[in-house]
């Protein structure tokens, strides 16, 4: 699968963050290193997006969050796990879905070698 350019930056920007702190450390972390880099290379993030469920035609608000958007065009779900599970996928296509966004990547940050840890989704 090819990679779009901005992936690639945030790819690269994620790999930064990874060769700073290295693994071990907890998520909320590396999303606030993470979030810090990417507007350091000048790229539109958000943090913490709300991400509502539509039920039978109404919005529910259902504790559910982006761990950062990126130019409204790129989701990132982030995680500091021993091992990426069938679930954390699901997670990231289930929120993809949701917020109308083709495109994501799963990064996980406690890995030897960041570029192990990244997965990239296509919807």
């Amino acid at each position: 699968m090819q990679k779009d350019p901005l992936s690639a930056s945030v790819i690269g920007a994620a790999i930064e963050v990874h060769r700073h702190l290295g693994p071990g450390l907890r998520e909320s972390t590396y999303e606030a290193c993470l979030a810090h880099e990417l507007q350091q290379r000048g790229i539109e993030i958000q943090r913490q997006v709300t991400l509502p469920v539509r039920y039978k035609g109404v919005s529910l608000e259902c504790g559910y969050r982006i761990d950062i958007m990126v130019e409204d065009r790129l989701l990132l779900e982030l995680k500091a796990v021993d091992r990426v599970l069938p679930i954390h996928t699901a997670q990231i296509l289930t929120y993809m879905r949701l917020a109308s966004v083709n495109t994501g990547l799963l990064i996980n940050f406690n890995v030897t070698r960041l570029a192990d840890g990244v997965q990239r989704f296509k919807l």
